[in-house]
């Protein structure tokens, strides 16, 4: 299974190209929950600091100004240590 892409400070031209500041907004308090993607998602954290756990693998720190490609399939545990605020788009 493929893996969770991260892209620290992905650049404002990036951002754009992707349509980045159109996506809707999700933001969700400290806290820790199981997620399985349906489908694969991209993100951009706007704020937050958040630990990613794949089933099966090692933990993945993210956060702030990371922009993270989540793959389709990917069962996890997410633990959101500082509140999350980012824009997201599956498919």
């Amino acid at each position: 299974m493929s893996q969770i892409k991260i892209e620290h400070n992905p650049s404002k031209e990036r951002l754009k190209e992707l349509g980045v500041l159109s996506w809707p907004i999700w933001t969700k308090e400290a806290s820790e929950f199981d997620w399985t993607y349906d489908e694969q998602e991209t993100c951009y954290f706007l704020e937050g600091d958040v630990v990613v756990t794949p089933d099966g693998g090692k933990p993945v720190q993210m956060g702030k100004s990371d922009l993270v490609v989540f793959p389709s399939g990917m069962s996890c545990i997410w633990k959101i240590r500082k509140d999350v605020k980012k824009h997201y788009k599956f498919g």
